[in-house]
């Protein structure tokens, strides 16, 4: 009969599980430190880039099955959230200078350095693997160049060399309809996605100098060469209309891609959107630099850019999807 005295019980761990247990321990996050990896991700800006990937991907000849369509949405979801806690991580000491960054989780030390660095590799990593499985190859390539010359060419060398910063950067910003086109099986070089490109190319700029011009001052202190700290208020304020007066024509464009009734519906809203946002353009323009009415009416005009963009796409995916 064997002898069972010295066999240890089944209910025990074994020393070497409890050494596994001790070495590598279950990370532990409170709410406050959820919320701040959640702030990493910059929401607001990730809700942005996901929401114009599935206007493209809505937009392709040929959209996959809702797994696929799934998938490819949280793998650019996952891809834009690292990108942005890579952008906070290399921009941690600039942010403690401004007032409207330096209550983010790295200026506030909230979060350390390396833990946001850890964060946006890891969601990076996992974006690529996903996409390449959901939607191949093309996509999820596209997908790490736009988060590479966003974190590394932009935020890294960009930002801090050139007033036209934004400009040249914010092409990063502008290739997610054209991976959402990629995932739902369109061709790369077909005219549509390069349009909706050029469209937030064109966008972008207008779009975040109406937010620096009421904050001059903080670039400066910051040492950021953004437009309105290096060439002034009204300089700023011209180039911003004249980015209102380009997007003007190039947000019809995407008619052309369009039928029937369709085409004359989508038109006549792009004209109505369009011809409004370039109104705010040039009442912008026409204020004093260092009015208080220039503030709001910059203030205004970010926050009609968003909803510009909104409703732009949201009609062109209606007018083709529906009509």
């Amino acid at each position: 009969m064997a002898d069972t005295k010295n066999t240890p019980s089944r209910s025990e761990p074994s020393p070497a599980a409890e050494l596994s247990a001790a070495e590598f321990p279950a990370p532990e996050f409170s709410a406050a430190e959820l919320k701040d990896f959640w702030l990493l991700s910059k929401p607001g800006v990730t809700a942005l880039v996901v929401f114009t990937a599935a206007c493209g991907l809505f937009l392709a000849p040929a959209p996959p099955h809702f797994v696929l369509i799934f998938a490819s949405l949280l793998a650019i979801t996952l891809g834009s959230a690292g990108a942005a806690a890579l952008n906070m991580w290399l921009e941690a000491e600039s942010d403690a200078k401004m007032l409207r960054t330096q209550a983010r989780p790295l200026p506030a030390d909230r979060l350390s350095k390396d833990t946001a660095f850890g964060f946006g590799a890891l969601l990076s990593v996992l974006a690529f693997i996903l996409l390449s499985f959901a939607a191949g190859w093309q996509a999820a390539l596209l997908l790490a160049f736009s988060s590479f010359f966003y974190v590394l060419f932009y935020t890294g060398w960009l930002k801090r060399r050139t007033d036209q910063n934004i400009v040249i950067g914010g092409a990063a910003g502008a290739f997610p309809p054209v991976i959402g086109w990629l995932a739902g099986g369109g061709a790369f070089f077909h005219p549509l996605p390069w349009i909706l490109f050029l469209l937030i190319f064109l966008w972008t700029p207008p779009h975040f100098w109406a937010l620096a011009l009421p904050r001059r001052e903080e670039y400066l202190r910051a040492g950021l060469p953004m437009l309105p700290a290096t060439r002034g208020k009204a300089t700023t304020r011209l180039h911003i209309l004249i980015y209102a007066l380009l997007l003007l024509p190039s947000s019809l464009l995407p008619a052309l891609y369009l039928e029937d009734t369709a085409r004359w519906a989508y038109l006549a809203f792009a004209s109505v959107v369009s011809g409004y946002f370039l109104a705010l353009a040039v009442l912008l323009a026409r204020s004093e630099d260092d009015s208080s009415i220039q503030d709001l009416r910059a203030q205004r005009l970010f926050r009609a850019s968003i909803g510009y963009l909104f409703y732009l796409l949201t009609a062109l995916v209606v007018a083709h999807l529906l009509l």
